[in-house]
């Protein structure tokens, strides 16, 4: 369960990043950085979305 709280926080960090990313791409008119950087948050919120879902499944209670 820690290397799942580490995961997590290791997305945050990431989809932080990438979005100043393409915030910053987009400021200097790089648009490839913007493209990369809401490519890369979208994969990071993607696997968030799965980890949230598999940390749900496993505080459920198995019904007998």
């Amino acid at each position: 369960m820690g290397f799942k709280m580490f995961l997590s926080v290791v997305y945050n960090i990431g989809i932080f990043i990438s979005l100043y990313m393409a915030y910053w791409g987009f400021t200097h008119q790089q648009y490839i950085f913007v493209a990369a950087g809401i490519l890369i948050a979208a994969l990071f919120i993607f696997l968030k979305i799965r980890l949230l879902k598999q940390v749900k499944a496993m505080e459920r209670p198995v019904k007998k």
